[in-house]
């Protein structure tokens, strides 16, 4: 058990962005620098956070209201904090997470229209100081992302946030940008447009000045 507590590190970014294909670039870092990590993924991370997962990206829309679904992504945060990520982050573990906060706020905050306050509150409530310390985000244009879902295997239904109309898609996408302007110490943005051996080496320079920072 190491004596130093470990770094949250998220990764974020609108649907199509290839955050499956960097959280893979990231693991491959990690282990390269023989840090001890784990990954995980919001909503979900729990068996009580998977069910929620469920209800929340396969449910019809009707089916509950903006606030409800607010209150369900933080009921599953509050858990994943307590179970999985404070944890680790004791034990000196680094952990690696598919989406966080910042994704309540372009998706539930842009798209959705919920209040921002009402994020914010809910955010120092649930995870009081804990913070990622630091954010990738990748970026690209709505209609790239759009065409890139649809050239992936078609068997899978697309979820509820995909099946959402471009301007919604457009909200998230600025929210995160704006976001990304407010906090760029932690927020580094990635231009997911690119190539993805471009990306790889945007995100591994990312992630080297983060540790020799953090050393």
């Amino acid at each position: 058990m190491s004596s130093q507590r470990g770094k949250l590190i998220t990764i974020e970014g609108q649907d199509g962005a290839g955050k499956s294909t960097n959280v893979a670039v990231i693991e491959s870092w990690l282990e390269k620098q023989e840090i001890e990590y784990i990954q995980t993924r919001e909503p979900g991370g729990t068996q009580f956070g998977e069910t929620i997962r469920e209800l929340i990206l396969n449910s019809d829309d009707t089916q509950f209201g903006d606030k409800a679904e607010l209150l369900l992504m933080f009921a599953a945060r509050a858990q994943h904090i307590e179970d999985v990520i404070e944890p680790a982050l004791v034990q000196g573990q680094w952990v690696l997470c598919d989406r966080f906060t910042d994704a309540t706020y372009a998706y539930q905050g842009g798209g959705r229209g919920v209040s921002m306050d009402d994020i914010s509150q809910l955010e120092n409530n649930v995870q009081g100081e804990l913070r990622p310390d630091l954010t990738l985000l990748l970026d690209l244009p709505i209609e790239l992302g759009e065409s890139r879902i649809r050239l992936r295997d078609n068997s899978s239904e697309a979820d509820r946030f995909e099946q959402q109309q471009q301007d919604f898609k457009q909200r998230v996408r600025d929210t995160y940008l704006s976001i990304a302007k407010k906090y760029p110490s932690r927020v580094k943005v990635i231009d997911a447009s690119n190539s993805v051996s471009e990306v790889k080496a945007a995100v591994e320079t990312v992630l080297s000045k983060f540790f020799s920072q953090s050393d």
